[in-house]
């Protein structure tokens, strides 16, 4: 018997209740009863947590675009818009880490997820098609993209970590308590106590900093100059 419910229905509600109860208490038996059905009701649409994991994963990377394409960077979304491929990264990674922090565990949902559409193809190959044009081999572009894509979600999962609650960040998960940490470890490990505010104090600064550490190697090793630096 088909459920009264849609696929979209559960997502969106799911998404909803993720900021709730996070991932560990996302369940579907818990999606059902916010939904007031039975849980087999969301088998029809999804065989088990992961599918449901890539859906909302890709929900969120369609609203990510969306708001992308809405906000006017719609250069970042789906191809040149006269911005160098340095600002197309840095504008697509603060949208990703934006997008990402407004829902709790939300590097964790995206993290290993995979899409279920082709709905990201196009801001792929937008965003591709910016560092080729910029003399990117094809090859590098992807390595480029790879490793600023990878370095945002990481970063958010571990930001995630000592601001556990979205649209809060002073609420400070209590073991990442920087006085406390330094006092546990100034004695026999002094660098180790002191590197805690760099790591878990300001992450936003900390974000913009290894960002432009990012952008820079890909530059040095990946961009069109990068062989005649390097003496080839």
């Amino acid at each position: 018997m088909v459920s009264r419910i849609d696929r979209k229905q559960v997502v969106d509600t799911a998404l909803r209740l993720l900021n709730e109860v996070g991932l560990d208490g996302l369940t579907l038996r818990r999606i059902a009863k916010e939904l007031n059905v039975q849980a087999p009701a969301l088998y029809w649409h999804f065989k088990n947590k992961r599918e449901l994991l890539d859906e909302m994963a890709t929900e969120m990377f369609r609203r990510m675009t969306g708001r992308l394409v809405a906000g006017g960077a719609g250069g970042a979304a789906a191809g040149p818009d006269g911005r160098t491929w340095q600002e197309t990264v840095r504008d697509v990674c603060r949208a990703m880490r934006r997008e990402l922090l407004g829902y709790r565990d939300g590097g964790k949902v995206f993290s290993g997820t995979r899409m279920t559409d082709e709905s990201y193809a196009g801001p792929l190959d937008g965003l591709l098609r910016t560092f080729t044009e910029a003399g990117f081999s094809l090859r590098g572009a992807a390595r480029a993209w790879w490793t600023a894509y990878n370095y945002t979600v990481g970063l958010v999962i571990e930001e995630q970590s000592v601001h556990p609650e979205p649209g809060q960040p002073e609420a400070r998960d209590p073991a990442y308590d920087l006085a406390a940490r330094e006092r546990r470890l100034i004695e026999d490990y002094p660098l180790a106590a002191r590197a805690g505010e760099e790591m878990f104090g300001d992450i936003e600064q900390n974000f913009e900093a290894g960002l432009g550490i990012i952008i820079a190697g890909i530059e040095a090793t990946l961009g069109p100059d990068a062989g005649s630096r390097a003496g080839s």
